[in-house]
């Protein structure tokens, strides 16, 4: 089916240039971009690194608000008042951990 809507064996590289249309003109020499300077660059800032008891304290919320039934990730987001960022990486360590467990459609629910 792929091959009758035109799909194209891709081996490497060379296959996938040789597929793409002409672009630039590699005969004539380019200019090199200008370098940004720092005084223009809007430098995101890192996010604050929590201490290993504010990460407990974090992990021990979560499986207190969670029960065998699952819930929506959003609204453990909500009810726990606190940053998508900040539960994201928190969630995925009890997932591995295996104290929580994903499933379809962003619920999650407390191992038992």
């Amino acid at each position: 089916m792929l091959i009758r809507d035109g799909a194209v064996l891709v081996r490497g590289p060379d296959d996938v240039l040789a597929g793409m249309p002409a672009i630039i003109d590699v005969s004539e020499p380019v200019a090199p971009l200008a370098q940004p300077t720092l005084d223009h660059m809007d430098i995101p800032q890192l996010p604050e690194r929590r201490s290993l008891r504010e990460t407990a304290q974090l992990h021990q919320q979560i499986l207190n608000q969670l029960g065998p039934s699952p819930i929506a990730e959003d609204q453990l987001i909500r009810d726990l008042s606190a940053q998508p960022s900040d539960i994201g990486p928190v969630s995925v360590d009890l997932e591995l951990e295996g104290q929580i467990r994903r499933q379809p459609g962003g619920l999650l629910a407390r191992v038992v």
